[in-house]
């Protein structure tokens, strides 16, 4: 069964830039090294501002286990630490059909 996970991250003022650079990065070494996860997008909000949400979507539990098993994910934690206003919102959803 996919799971699907959307993560609302609220970013300081004036870190937007910062945020984005290094989630860009952190997205790409998602998609070339999880074979499990089928999205890993970065969206803005456009009703509120500094709002991000992370669109993910992986094959399974196993999956999402790995991810958060990996090294650059665990490395990017300082660096969403410098950033956010706030403790991220993260819901997990489970695939239908």
């Amino acid at each position: 069964m996919t799971i699907g996970i959307v993560a609302t991250i609220k970013i300081q003022d004036g870190k937007a830039d910062e945020f984005e650079t290094f989630f860009t990065e952190l997205a790409m070494q998602v998609r070339a090294n999880e074979p499990g996860n089928l999205a890993y997008q970065l969206t803005k909000s456009r009703a509120e501002p500094n709002t991000y949400k992370v669109l993910e979507l992986y094959t399974d539990q196993d999956a999402v286990t790995h991810h958060g098993g990996t090294a650059y994910f665990k490395a990017a934690g300082p660096k969403f630490a410098a950033v956010l206003a706030g403790r991220p919102d993260v819901e997990y959803l489970d695939g239908v059909g």
